[in-house]
């Protein structure tokens, strides 16, 4: 095997990674625009965090009604989804008092979102990312997140 069939075969094996192109900025574009059309239904401002698996933020938008706070909330829902693999809204029943995972919160000095907003993006049961909404109510919050997920997903495809 030579020098050219061997970087040929090696090209092919990064291009079947999927991964390089799920977060391309266009098709990260369209879900942030699912997630403000969500908002815009919903009458709420927010901010859209979506983040790689390698905690790298990739895109976030700031809607101009948004509080500030959900600049510093939105990205700690998508580190949150992923740290923890699973959907920010189901956090909080593990870390309340008597629970297995009480003051996990506290340990993390307040890097941990437990309240609804924050969603892991799978792919073939494997967690590429997450994204992270906040601005709104948390039921509004976690609509939008499963409005942007459900994009993400069909951009996937």
């Amino acid at each position: 095997m030579n020098e050219e069939q061997i970087s040929k075969i090696v090209e092919s094996v990064i291009n079947s990674n999927n991964s390089k192109n799920l977060f391309d900025r266009h098709k990260m574009e369209k879900v942030i625009d699912a997630a403000v059309a969500r908002a815009n239904e919903l009458g709420v401002g927010v901010t859209i965090a979506i983040m790689k698996a390698d905690q790298v933020l990739q895109m976030s938008y700031h809607m101009p009604n948004a509080n500030l706070v959900s600049c510093t909330l939105a990205p700690k829902k998508a580190w949150s989804a992923l740290a923890m693999k699973e959907p920010t809204k189901d956090i909080s029943k593990d870390i309340q008092p008597g629970a297995g995972l009480y003051q996990m919160e506290t340990m993390l000095d307040g890097k941990l979102a437990s309240f609804a907003g924050g969603i892991p993006l799978k792919i073939n049961d494997e967690i590429i990312g997450a994204i992270g909404v906040s601005g709104g109510l948390v039921e509004e919050d976690q609509s939008i997140c499963e409005a942007a997920v459900a994009e993400f997903l069909k951009e996937s495809k």
